[in-house]
């Protein structure tokens, strides 16, 4: 039996040897071929050079490089290309030398275990100066009628805001062209799609954008709201149709208000609310109905007060009822602003009234400004201004103490005139009258002192 086994052994051993010797001498041809050939499975530029030179390798690329181009897909439908004739597209000879000189001829066997062995990084080289002269003169660069991207917009329609979708444009971004194009070339890349590869400019907000959503959303709020103003005796209301005039939206799709349409709103609210110096209706101690035009007294509407006061109303998208800002107050509120509080001089007549809460306090004849020296007491509607005791009225030929003055046009006003000796009335004011103020007899203008308060009317009127 040990014999037999022996036999055998010694049959089995010389075939071995034989076949490992065949395999080494196969790797050894194989190894000594792979010095001066690429390894099988090599790419380069999808280009298989496996088992070939590097000579040539290079003319399996130089073929492969005359019918080479890159697509170029546009918006609308054109096509355009770029060929390797118009960039001075070749291989880097020195590339290809290196990587062949990086394969060890020893490693052969692996490429048996590789399905692609590629490697053409930098192996392409073309001209950049004639590259960008390719692409300045491509139609999608070089097209004068160029639509540039928009911005989704929002527009009024109908009482209300509606998006308006984006514009796309077809302008392009000359750099991200510039580097799509190289980086395809580089690639060997056959085609490229320019919208998939962000190569246009395109708007910052779209249909779909949050900030353009959120505009719509706050503009709706800001005209779905009513202001009503309510003040003497008169309503207005204002409401969206016409605050949606006065909305915008600025770049970054905030929501802007027009200060000065809200401010020519609020100067119409003016024209409706202010009494100052308008003409009223008087009727007279006397029972007669005259119009008295001009003054200093009345509403006033504060016109910065209130836009920053109807800004902020609609930016908190409230309904509100509301008084307008008033910059100077009349004695009461409603048509007849004047009240039942005043004091009344008659200028023909040379006589004052003066009336608290619809009762005769005090009347008298007074003398008023001189009309032959043209210092008549001017005709209008004019408010107290304040009251003082014990002053001293000085012009520049005069300076009269008094004990009650009670100014109501700049240096006009009531006050008491002893120099007068009693003698008021009638005539005297033609050619001897004051030089504008009310001069009173003592007791009318120290009644009037003790019962008049700042702001009473105090209206000047001729029959």
């Amino acid at each position: 039996m040990r014999k037999r086994r022996n036999k055998s052994s010694n049959k089995v051993m010389p075939g071995v040897i034989i076949s490992l010797c065949t395999l080494g001498a196969i790797y050894l041809g194989m190894s000594l071929y792979s010095i001066n050939h690429f390894h099988f499975g090599t790419v380069i530029d999808g280009v298989n050079v496996g088992g070939q030179t590097v000579e040539g390798a290079e003319e399996k690329l130089a073929a492969q490089m005359q019918s080479y181009a890159l697509e170029l897909d546009e918006r609308g439908d054109v096509k355009e290309q770029i060929k390797a004739s118009d960039i001075g597209l070749k291989y880097n000879s020195d590339k290809i030398k290196e990587l062949k000189k990086n394969q060890s001829s020893f490693a052969w066997p692996s490429t048996f275990f590789k399905k692609n062995n590629s490697e053409a990084s930098q192996i392409i080289m073309y001209d950049e100066e004639q590259l960008n002269q390719t692409l300045n003169k491509l139609s999608c660069v070089s097209n004068k009628k160029i639509t540039q991207p928009q911005n989704a917009s929002l527009n009024y329609k109908d009482g209300e805001y509606e998006i308006v979708d984006e514009v796309l444009g077809n302008k392009i971004n000359k750099d991200a062209l510039h580097d799509n194009v190289a980086n395809a070339i580089l690639d060997g890349k056959t085609s490229i799609d320019l919208d998939s590869s962000n190569c246009y400019e395109n708007p910052k907000y779209t249909s779909k954008s949050d900030e353009v959503t959120a505009a719509r959303d706050t503009l709706n709020k800001y005209i779905g709201l009513k202001i009503t103003y309510d003040s003497n005796g008169k309503k207005e209301v204002l409401d969206g149709s016409t605050i949606h005039n006065w909305l915008g939206v600025d770049d970054n799709m905030q929501v802007t208000i027009n200060e000065d349409k809200v401010r020519n709103y609020v100067y119409k609210i003016s024209s409706i609310y202010n009494t100052f110096g308008s003409t009223r209706d008087f009727v007279t101690a006397t029972k007669k109905t005259v119009q008295v035009s001009g003054g200093n007294y009345g509403w006033i509407v504060d016109n910065s007060k209130e836009v920053k006061d109807l800004i902020e109303i609609i930016r908190n998208g409230q309904d509100v009822t509301k008084e307008p800002k008033y910059a100077q107050n009349a004695f009461v509120k409603g048509t007849n602003d004047i009240g039942n509080t005043y004091v009344e001089v008659n200028l023909t007549k040379q006589h004052v009234w003066f009336y608290k809460n619809g009762a005769l306090v005090v009347d008298d004849d007074v003398v008023t400004g001189n009309v032959s020296n043209n210092t008549g007491t001017p005709v209008g509607t004019y408010v107290l201004n304040y009251k003082e005791k014990n002053a001293t009225l000085k012009g520049e030929d005069y300076s009269s103490p008094v004990d009650y003055w009670m100014p109501f046009n700049g240096n006009v006003g009531i006050h008491d005139a002893s120099w007068r000796n009693g003698v008021f009335g009638k005539q005297i004011y033609l050619t001897s009258g004051s030089h504008g103020c009310v001069n009173s007899p003592y007791n009318l203008a120290k009644t009037i002192f003790e019962n008049i308060e700042p702001g009473t009317p105090i209206i000047v009127y001729t029959e």
